[in-house]
């Protein structure tokens, strides 16, 4: 096969794992080649039953043209999550189905030199024990918090080798499988407009709600990642002046007013404090669990609870307008672990908004929350394998079994 004919081929999986199903006519579009040469890309791809037909779609006045879908377990992905502390590790098929348990790694970040062979170890075994054939692997995609640099592979916050060298060139000498890194907050917004919430949004803006507060521009239906790679630092956006340090080594950060860790600081506070609620069982050390408690407690209707996260939606949203005056965009889309709470995000930032932005600016802006939710960055890291996949080198699919006529869709 020729390079040129394997890269039309490999783009037509691509544009279906992303869209699902597509007729001829639709990848014709998409990959800029003619009907014939496309048609004759697809009836290759059918014979080694990478890809399948599935169905008609639906009648636009003439005859419904037959479509197509990608083989779920044609191909697996290694997408990989990881916050300042802890880091999932999960294999996926072509539909971004977990094939195996999401494995929880305790890794925190900060001043560990130890992380990066720590998690090549990981990524490693949860490889090994899926019992897939490393053949099958396209890639693996890591999602981290810091400056990614995602041209040169290298985190200039985490992780960091001698003299900057590419860690994804690293880890994928390791393991023997491709590797990409971006920031935890774009493959958040990734997630959303390929799979999600500013899915066909041509301009959104997607709010990273966790330890910290990121931030995915979606930009002309593109995601925008900067000069640089490092557009998005929402987190560290000067709104306040409390004094109180943030993580960055700065002052009155939107992060000392708004994050996730925030919330649980002040709720594990507030109880030794003495205030009525129904969190007095957290445990004090352990951020998830206890996170998870204060969502329950805010879904049960615990006033404390509820308090909690209305400060710290009222501090986004002043951030936001900021955003909004800047960017104008037709969505916002709160996603990441945070968006677990719901619709109790929304009042408060909507009236940060009625108080802090120009009503004609933020009028027809929506505010979405992630149908993703907490797995978003893991869909993300997976999706940004798929985004590189056609200029992957050397990537070999093993054909499946032909199937049986008449089992085929028609």
């Amino acid at each position: 096969m020729t390079e040129k004919k394997k890269l039309s081929r490999n783009k037509i999986l691509k544009e279906l794992y992303f869209q699902d199903s597509l007729s001829c006519a639709d990848l014709c579009f998409k990959i800029d080649k003619s009907f014939p040469v496309t048609a004759k890309l697809l009836e290759d791809l059918l014979a080694q039953n990478l890809v399948v037909e599935s169905g008609y779609a639906a009648s636009t006045g003439g005859r419904r043209p037959l479509t197509y879908t990608l083989q779920k377990d044609v191909m697996y992905l290694v997408s990989v999550a990881m916050d300042q502390f802890v880091t999932k590790i999960a294999v996926m098929d072509m539909e971004n189905n977990f094939v195996s348990p999401i494995e929880k790694v305790v890794l925190p970040l900060p001043d560990n030199p130890e992380a990066l062979q720590i998690l090549i170890e990981r990524i490693q075994y949860v490889m090994d024990k899926s019992g897939i054939s490393k053949e099958k692997f396209v890639g693996v995609g890591i999602g981290m918090p810091g400056f990614v640099d995602v041209k040169k592979g290298v985190n200039y916050t985490f992780m960091q080798l001698p003299n900057f060298k590419s860690i994804t060139r690293h880890i994928s000498e390791k393991i023997k499988v491709p590797v990409f890194i971006d920031n935890d907050s774009s493959l958040v917004a990734l997630a959303e407009l390929r799979f999600g919430a500013a899915r066909g949004v041509s301009n959104a803006m997607v709010i990273n709600i966790a330890w910290g507060i990121g931030l995915g521009l979606i930009l002309n239906g593109e995601l925008f990642r900067g000069h640089e790679g490092f557009a998005g630092e929402f987190s560290h956006i000067p709104l306040f002046l409390n004094g109180k340090l943030c993580s960055c080594g700065k002052t009155g950060c939107l992060e000392t007013e708004t994050s996730l860790l925030l919330i649980v600081e002040q709720a594990r506070e507030g109880i030794k404090a003495g205030r009525i609620s129904k969190l007095s069982s957290l445990q004090g050390d352990d951020l998830e669990q206890d996170f998870d408690a204060i969502i329950e407690a805010v879904k049960s209707g615990d006033q404390f609870a509820i308090e909690l996260f209305s400060k710290a939606g009222y501090n986004i949203g002043k951030g936001v307008a900021v955003l909004i005056h800047l960017l104008n965009p037709k969505t916002i889309v709160l996603s990441g672990r945070g968006s677990a709470a719901g619709q109790i995000w929304q009042a408060p930032i909507q009236q940060a908004l009625n108080e802090h932005c120009i009503y004609r600016l933020y009028e027809s802006t929506n505010i979405e929350i992630s149908t993703l939710g907490k797995q978003a960055e893991l869909i993300g890291a997976a999706a940004l394998v798929m985004e590189n996949y056609e200029h992957i080198p050397g990537m070999k699919i093993h054909p499946f079994p032909k199937q049986p006529d008449h089992l085929k869709v028609k």
